[in-house]
């Protein structure tokens, strides 16, 4: 029946795309042109839930393998978990919701949701469009509220059995701190890294980091933060970045033609300009970061020249900014991308192939593109992090996994 459901739900948002798009927009200030690109991928979510609820199995374990197991015949069945906590983000209030809710339901669990206290609407508009497409009441309950109110009860409520958390990675530790037994899934952010090698097709690559390190204001968790360029294309390379990231059009989230808005309040915006500020102090060399129309609108910003130990450079930036630095070889960008608290995911633009097999087995995260910025995700595809980036694997049929627990049953004939 959660496959029918989905599905329904699957119809219900893509045929309401625009009323979702329009709502994601106003209550987070993303560009109404990448609202339109969530709801869509909230949608395709949802069909892929849909999918994998047909397909949740378990499998024959071989038990005459050993001579104890002669004459037994066992296989695995998984069974859902009971009540899962999602508790989700302000960057992405509709997908990242559905992220959590649809592999829940699909594997057989109710679902409470705290969504994130400045953008609780879409979530609310969800939980509707599911009851309306025949989900029974109770099985998705939705808590918007403080964290540390609504957050920290479900986190020690003994009738939850899961958390499947997106945001900081101080609030992720300290839900793994008091989740005692409970089963938890974080995804905890990135200063995400871009490789730009010496045989680079530059042109290619400035197309993609651009859009892959300001859409969304730079509030994505695999928003491209650090740039490591071979320093034979370096100066090509940031003459061209910069150029068009300072063409980028700043504006009203609604107006169609922006590609730049608001971050999610001024006191970010703030933050961020002081970030930039110390670096700046430090030796950086920064362009634009300039004020914007509104209180909490930035310009693009470039820097270059930034200290390692920089708060730009180590702690996740959440906002439009990235950093350039140039390298000498493979082994020194390695190192440079390694020296990070984070791995969530990564990216190297380069014709070569063993350079790109080989920091693709080195660098340290959950993945890995190669001529393709670390912005990238599609919605079926395995998508988590490793050291402070967070434990557990998103992407419906990988949630599932985490959401369902196996069971054994043996038959002694």
């Amino acid at each position: 029946r959660s496959s029918i459901i989905l599905r329904r739900a699957h119809t219900m948002i893509d045929e309401r795309r625009e009323e979702f798009a329009r709502l994601i927009s106003q209550e987070s200030g993303k560009p109404l042109r990448e609202a339109r690109l969530e709801a869509g991928r909230a949608a395709e979510t949802l069909l892929f839930s849909s999918m994998e609820a047909l397909r949740l199995a378990g499998e024959v374990v071989p038990m005459e393998a050993t001579a104890a197991g002669a004459g037994r015949l066992a296989f695995t069945i998984r069974e859902p978990l009971g009540v899962i906590a999602a508790i989700t983000p302000f960057n992405f209030p509709l997908n990242l919701s559905v992220h959590k809710i649809g592999p829940a339901l699909a594997a057989g669990n109710a679902v409470v949701h705290k969504p994130a206290s400045a953008t609780p609407l879409s979530g609310l508009l969800l939980a509707r469009l599911l009851g309306e497409a025949g989900l029974p009441t109770g099985a998705l309950n939705v808590i918007p509220g403080p964290g540390g109110v609504v957050g920290n009860a479900l986190v020690e409520d003994a009738r939850v059995a899961m958390i499947t958390f997106t945001g900081s990675a101080e609030v992720g530790v300290g839900i793994r701190a008091r989740a005692g037994l409970k089963r938890v899934t974080l995804e905890l952010g990135n200063n995400s890294a871009l490789l730009v090698h010496h045989d680079a097709d530059l042109e290619d690559c400035v197309a993609r980091a651009v859009p892959g390190a300001y859409a969304h204001s730079g509030q994505v968790c695999i928003s491209v933060q650090r740039i490591l360029v071979h320093e034979d294309v370096f100066e090509p390379f940031a003459e061209r970045f910069t150029a068009l990231a300072r063409a980028l059009r700043i504006g009203h989230p609604l107006d169609e033609a922006t590609q730049v808005s608001s971050l999610i309040t001024p006191g970010e915006a703030s933050r961020v300009r002081e970030w930039m500020g110390k670096a700046a102090a430090a030796g950086a060399r920064v362009v634009g970061g300039e004020a914007g129309a509104g209180p909490a609108t930035l310009t693009p910003a470039v820097l270059t020249g930034v200290a390692e130990d920089a708060e730009v450079w180590q702690r996740e930036a959440f906002g439009p900014l990235a950093c350039l630095r140039s390298y000498r070889d493979l082994d020194e960008a390695i190192a440079l991308v390694n020296r990070s608290d984070y791995g969530l995911q990564a990216g190297m633009f380069t014709r070569d192939l063993g350079a790109a097999f080989r920091a693709a087995r080195e660098v340290e995260v959950g993945g890995f593109l190669i001529n393709d910025v670390p912005q990238f995700r599609v919605d079926q595809m395995p998508y988590g992090g490793v050291k402070m980036s967070g434990t557990g694997r998103e992407g419906p049929r990988y949630a599932i996994e985490e959401m369902t627990e196996p069971k054994l049953v043996s038959w002694r004939w």
